[in-house]
């Protein structure tokens, strides 16, 4: 570790979250510094660097690795990117946070989680920012202590007030849906064995050719069913929540978030405008989280397994959308070293 212990850690990618995490590592968590960052827009990944004191600038993921200050690696570039970079990152033997997704399809993932096999030990940890949230770790512990008896099924809601230019139907699932493809293999412990995509009626706000809002229906090889509803153009904010139903009681969290008030004759609270607002607590103990192990030499959290299975979900996912029935999720037998 560079600087007495401090963990010095490369940043690939420099949009939206990759510079949201240069600021977090800076200002917020402790025991890190940025080391490096990494673009293709050198321009920009230049000047980045140049405000950070001790950060060199890369246009080239490897060469910055192989940079001496550099620890470790986070992972904020568009997914197809990552395979890549997550291969470079095996090559150094270095740790990694990586941003979901892991890749972009399960065949690709595959080959990661191949790569992290053959090095023998577990590198990666994977972006799925909610097991990290105060309200899903709560709930986390109490399904796991059994207090209301077996875990029955999962309500969930997923809402945004809008989606971005070129947003597709593919990305209702690998983008949205793949959050709470994460939380039910983690809040149930056990694999997603069937997808089944249906349409309601359609909202006039969505752009055309996006169907919204949608609404996801998982089976589980414990015999569960979740469903989510995805409403991606709901037109007032950022919602999630997520309701377990057990055999002796029901958990719900979500619905209250931030501070409730009364005042000038009107109840209510806050809708939080988008995820980063919403989670940003979420991402900060994520980090913080990784740092930590990191320094410890043990790795924690979701791993390639967690992110090949998201990606094995997801394609299940497209296919349901686009024939309307119920689809298979393929995934090959799970190996040692995730067990």
């Amino acid at each position: 570790m560079s600087r007495q212990g401090t963990l010095g850690v490369a940043v690939i990618g420099t949009g939206r979250m990759g510079a949201d995490h240069v600021r977090r590592i800076n200002d917020v968590i402790s025991g890190a510094r940025v080391a490096a960052v990494v673009d293709i827009d050198a321009e920009r990944v230049k000047a980045l660097a140049d405000s950070i004191e001790g950060c060199t600038a890369h246009t080239d993921p490897e060469a910055a690795m192989a940079a001496p200050e550099v620890d470790a690696v986070l992972i904020a570039s568009p997914g197809p990117a990552h395979e890549a970079a997550l291969l470079a990152a095996f090559r150094h033997d270095l740790p990694v946070l990586c941003e979901k997704p892991l890749t972009p399809d399960a065949a690709s993932a595959l080959r990661v989680l191949e790569a992290e096999q053959r090095l023998g030990h577990r590198r990666v940890q994977v972006g799925f920012m909610r097991r990290y949230d105060a309200d899903y770790a709560r709930l986390k512990r109490l399904l796991d202590a059994g207090a209301y008896g077996r875990t029955l099924m999962l309500h969930n809601k997923h809402r945004n007030a809008d989606t971005p230019p070129g947003f597709s139907n593919a990305m209702v699932v690998n983008d949205s849906l793949v959050h709470e493809i994460d939380v039910t293999r983690w809040l149930l412990d056990t694999e997603i064995t069937s997808v089944r995509m249906v349409r309601p009626a359609a909202t006039s706000h969505a752009p055309e050719g996006l169907d919204d809002p949608q609404f996801a229906l998982f089976e589980t090889a414990a015999g569960q069913l979740v469903d989510t509803e995805l409403f991606l153009n709901c037109g007032f904010g950022y919602q999630v929540s997520c309701e377990a139903v057990c055999e002796r009681g029901t958990a719900r969290i979500g619905d209250d978030h931030g501070v409730f008030v009364n005042s000038a004759g009107r109840w209510g609270g806050e809708i939080a405008p988008g995820f980063v607002e919403r989670f940003e607590d979420a991402y900060d103990r994520q980090v913080q989280a990784w740092v930590d192990a990191t320094r410890r030499g043990e790795v924690e959290g979701p791993g390639c397994w967690d992110g090949y299975a998201a990606a094995a979900v997801c394609e299940a996912g497209v296919r349901a959308q686009a024939t309307g029935e119920r689809v298979a999720v393929e995934l090959i037998e799970r190996p040692a070293l995730y067990r």
